[in-house]
């Protein structure tokens, strides 16, 4: 019996070390994962490879194959999956990517580690390991010595390192397991020390690293688990080298089935990163927002006082020009794939805002290893100026749009946020002027937006000033400070929302006709959104009841995408979303039964 999958599908677990990330479906295989960084060449794709699933794969077939169970180890990024046969034999592959501290800094290399056990009878496997390169044009040629493989993926090699018999993997010959066997496919360079030892060793360390992470967040009561859960893959989203936050760790996706809304999600969107670095903060992962901090300062010293881009490289780079791979025939089939996202020279204004309210902690928060001071508040006003000087002006909006500009409600918005946030820190610094000064630019901006945005025929505010069509978004007016919950307009404005964007227990982001036609699947970060105003209106039974059944929709790893199917209840879109893992901590949080219950 085969032991590859019929088809691609979202049932992935994804592993990594903020330097790489893997992503494995149901039956253990590596089908997804990127070197030397997420946003490089997809060496493991074929979660994207059509029909295609034996290239581009990295799977331990299990002869006689009969079932899969598979779970993390508890608290950590580290996968168990145990395979088990018709005659019941088993075996048990443990995959993580190393991660923890060692000489003096944190160890987190180009690799990925599988350990395989036998666990019952006398099981046979066959090892497929067939990484491709340039996006799937060609499977990697191989050179080999006794002990190893090296995979010519690109510039440079992977070298497989294995106490497992070279000329089986090599010719994926079936052999009996026998013994544990190591894997350890890394960088090209000579492994050290024995390999089974060495890789033992990573294991435990590593389990300790996630372990000891986990055990400092601040979790709440109701729902540990699926919140820790999230808070480790939002770690793993961010690419500790340079502190940026990639959206989501795969490419082309489809929002909607044959919908060509296929996107590339590993780049570090202001917006997405702002969210993220919030929903953590909840849980008081501060190494996440100082990373990420100074992943901000280098982006608004490179723009030089100018405009800002909506999204940029891990590493920084603006240009991030969009194209097909052409060898890749998408998910189940469904192409284009793109890699780059034209998004990058588009005009997005919230941006500046999303600047602003991160940074603000740094001028507050004692525990902060570098706290901000006036030569920071300098350069955040110049971020503030831009916020300023964009406010009334069209743009693509948070939704990027790809034909149209208007001047979208939630852009002003932030920028009332950003331009209120800095007078808050003029306070802090005793900046008496200064604050009065960003004050009365806050105060502006909000007279505008009360006048201008508020649509009088349809007793609601508009997702574009002079508009009358709705978007969830306006949601965040009472997260950002603008409203109370209790305000009469904002009242309007949900219940209008609630009318026409509320799809049974999910949410649209739009119900619009946008540049792909009308949207087919619920915008699962909306949906949280929904909850936390239905929590907000007094609604509390029915917003935890919401929460639990978009729970119940989660992967078997705990984890969402970035779309739902409101009909049937599959996912879509890139995955694992960032957004969508915020709206399980910011809900948790919101909704959760106090420790004082119990204590």
């Amino acid at each position: 019996m085969t032991q590859t999958p019929s088809q691609s599908s979202l049932e992935l677990w994804p592993v990594g070390n903020c330097q790489v990330s893997g992503m494995y479906d149901d039956r253990g295989g590596l089908v997804w994962g990127c070197v030397p960084r997420v946003d490089g060449d997809p060496v493991f794709c074929s979660l994207i490879n059509g029909s295609n699933q034996d290239e581009g794969v990295w799977r331990i077939e299990l002869e006689g194959f009969a079932r899969a169970t598979q779970e993390y180890q508890r608290n950590t990024a580290i996968l168990k999956t145990r395979l088990e046969a018709e005659d019941g034999s088993a075996v048990d592959i443990i995959d993580f990517a190393p991660r923890f501290r060692r000489s003096g800094r944190m160890y987190r290399p180009v690799a990925f580690v599988r350990i395989v056990r036998p666990v019952a009878g006398t099981p046979r496997i066959t090892v497929n390991l067939s990484p491709m390169k340039n996006y799937g044009e060609a499977l990697a040629a191989t050179t080999n010595g006794t002990n190893h493989i090296r995979y010519l993926v690109g510039q440079q090699a992977m070298r497989l390192t294995t106490d497992a018999p070279v000329g089986y993997v090599l010719e994926k010959r079936k052999f009996r397991l026998e013994n544990d066997l190591h894997f350890f496919l890394g960088p090209d360079e000579p492994f050290g020390g024995n390999v089974g030892h060495e890789v033992e060793t990573m294991l435990e360390l590593t389990d300790h690293y996630w372990r000891h992470w986990v055990r400092g967040l601040a979790t709440v009561m109701e729902w540990q688990e699926a919140v820790i859960r999230a808070a480790i893959t939002l770690k793993i989203c961010q690419h500790e080298e340079t502190g940026a936050i990639v959206a989501a760790l795969t490419t082309s996706i489809p929002e909607a089935p044959g919908s060509e809304r296929n996107w590339d999600y590993r780049y570090c969107w202001i917006r997405d990163a702002y969210y993220t670095v919030q929903a953590l903060n909840r849980l008081g992962a501060l190494d996440v927002l100082e990373k990420y901090l100074a992943y901000l300062r280098n982006i608004v010293d490179n723009a030089k006082g100018g405009a800002v881009q909506p999204l940029y490289s891990v590493m920084g780079e603006p240009e991030l020009t969009e194209s097909f791979a052409e060898n890749l025939a998408g998910y189940r089939g469904m192409g284009p794939v793109r890699k780059g996202n034209a998004a990058y020279s588009q005009v997005q204004h919230d941006a500046y805002g999303q600047i602003v309210l991160p940074s603000v902690q740094a001028f507050f928060d004692q525990r902060l290893y570098r706290m901000a001071g006036e030569a920071d508040f300098e350069s955040l006003e110049q971020v503030g100026e831009m916020a300023w000087k964009m406010h009334d002006q069209p743009d693509a909006g948070l939704w990027e749009f790809r034909t149209r500009q208007e001047v979208h409600t939630y852009s002003v918005l932030m920028s009332w946020a950003a331009c209120g946030r800095i007078a808050t820190v003029a306070q802090r610094l005793g900046l008496t002027e200064k604050c009065e000064f960003w004050r009365q630019r806050a105060a502006t901006i909000r007279a505008k937006i009360e006048d201008e945005a508020w649509n009088e025929e349809g007793q609601h505010y508009a997702s574009a000033m002079g508009g009358s069509h709705l978007d969830a978004s306006l949601l965040q007016m009472i997260d950002l400070g603008f409203l109370k919950p209790e305000d009469q307009r904002f009242q309007l404005t949900f219940a209008a929302i609630e009318k026409e964007l509320r799809r049974g227990e999910h949410m649209l982001r739009y119900d619009a006709e946008d540049d792909f036609g009308l949207p087919e699947t619920a915008f699962n970060i909306c949906t949280f959104w929904l909850m936390e105003a239905l929590h907000l209106a007094g609604r509390e039974e029915e917003a935890r009841n919401l929460f639990e059944t978009m729970l119940s929709h989660r992967t078997k790893s705990g984890l969402l995408s970035e779309d739902l199917d409101f009909n049937n209840g599959e996912l879509w879109g890139n995955f694992p979303q960032t957004y969508s893992l915020v709206g399980i901590i910011n809900c948790a949080t919101l909704l959760s039964r106090p420790w004082s219950v119990i204590r």
